[in-house]
């Protein structure tokens, strides 16, 4: 009786959390039915079910090369950021020395920065070195916004890690290179796949910096679905969010099998 008095008081406050998530899902799963509606107009609910929004937004140049954008610049940061933040988790998390914790808030820094003020800067400088309105700035920039959640999450995996492994192999004559690639790295698997699928995730639906710093040539599906708003709501909009929601469900459920699982036993 007293275990159930003492959980008793949570139940309403779940049920309001329930509620909750309800009105923020909501837009969401309106958006779907919209979706396959071919009357040409945006209704809810829809009156004429077809994928006749799903096949303009297929057969669209300019959406495609749009997402084609996007998708090259989420690939070439991600490549950019794992490079860069995985071996920074572990040497950050298993080295001892001064100015380590300098280095981790520079890698966390931008978490807590406003997305608009990464922006706005990496768009004063990107002008200075003429890499506005470019494939290769755009990566960069991208690059710099998701490799802190790159080192987060492998730092999260990594303290979950016994390092006596790592120990036992410098004490028999391995280099740095060879634990880490040889030791460290197969029992950081399941945490680098997260990491890559929620950076991946984070630069192809970012618009914020894309937008500074994109031009008409080199626009994103993100800014190119924020620009199309600004002068008419067209239905294929909602073919394209439900597409983008899709796919950013399946890699919130691969991400969360791959973090359940247990990891390799050292």
């Amino acid at each position: 009786m007293a275990t159930r008095s003492k959980f008793a008081p949570l139940r309403p406050l779940n049920l309001l959390a329930g509620l909750i998530y309800c009105f923020l899902l909501l837009p969401t799963l309106i958006v779907i039915p919209i979706s396959f509606d071919g009357s040409g107009v945006i209704s809810f609910p829809p009156l004429q079910p077809s994928l006749k929004l799903y096949r303009e937004f297929l057969l669209d140049p300019s959406w495609m090369i749009a997402a084609l954008h996007s998708l090259i610049v989420a690939v070439c940061s991600l490549a950019i950021a794992l490079s860069i933040g995985v071996p920074a988790a572990f040497a950050l998390g298993r080295r001892v020395f001064r100015g380590r914790s300098a280095l981790s808030g520079l890698f966390i820094g931008p978490l807590v920065l406003p997305t608009v003020v990464i922006a706005l800067g990496t768009y004063l400088f990107f002008s200075y070195l003429h890499l506005t309105g470019t494939i290769p700035g755009l990566v960069l920039a991208h690059a710099a916004f998701i490799t802190p959640f790159v080192f987060v999450t492998v730092s999260a995996g990594l303290r979950q890690v016994d390092p006596l492994a790592e120990t036992a192999a410098a004490l028999m004559g391995a280099g740095w290179f060879t634990i880490f690639f040889r030791v460290a790295l197969p029992q950081l698997w399941h945490s680098v796949i997260s990491a890559a699928l929620l950076a991946f995730l984070m630069s192809f639906d970012e618009v914020v910096i894309a937008w500074f710093i994109t031009d008409a040539t080199t626009v994103t599906l993100p800014v190119k679905m924020y620009s199309s708003i600004q002068w008419e709501v067209s239905p294929v909009l909602a073919a394209i969010s439900t597409l983008l929601t899709a796919v950013s469900l399946l890699i919130c459920i691969v991400t969360y099998r791959i973090q359940s699982a247990e990891p390799p036993s050292t």
